[in-house]
């Protein structure tokens, strides 16, 4: 098996309830917030907007950088064999707009989560990111 590196940024999405959304994929049926693979000469916030858009119908309005994802934990191995091992940047957004499309492949399901109530099923390279998020967003609320 080959591990690579792969270079991603994402996005923490929250609704007006404080919720979370999550992205069901379809190669490995778990869930993680949606985002991708950084393209040559593409910027990470870039990246993320084209990358959310294409995987949930939103359009995202204002990006806060939520923290950046490196090493160990950032290990993940698809159904097909590939490994990597991902430098994640991570931004956060209460400011978006669209209706939320579901391709059926590369997304088979999207849904606001409770940060209380994430599903247990989880993209490994996005355990940690979502218990950070459960931390900040809880904090908030206290």
């Amino acid at each position: 098996m080959t591990v690579r590196n792969a270079y991603a940024a994402g996005a923490v999405i929250i609704n007006e309830k404080n919720e979370v959304l999550l992205q069901r994929r379809g190669d490995d049926n778990t869930w993680c917030i949606p985002g991708g693979g950084i393209e040559v000469g593409e910027s990470t916030e870039e990246t993320t907007i084209r990358e959310v858009y294409e995987e949930t119908g939103l359009t995202l309005h204002k990006l806060e950088l939520f923290n950046v994802y490196s090493g160990k934990s950032q290990y993940h191995v698809y159904p097909d064999g590939n490994a990597y091992y991902f430098v994640s940047i991570v931004y956060k957004t209460k400011s978006y707009s669209g209706d939320l499309i579901i391709d059926g492949d590369e997304t088979v399901d999207l849904k606001f989560f409770n940060v209380n109530d994430f599903p247990s099923n989880v993209n490994t390279a996005n355990q940690t990111m979502l218990d950070d998020i459960k931390e900040k967003l809880t904090k908030k609320e206290s």
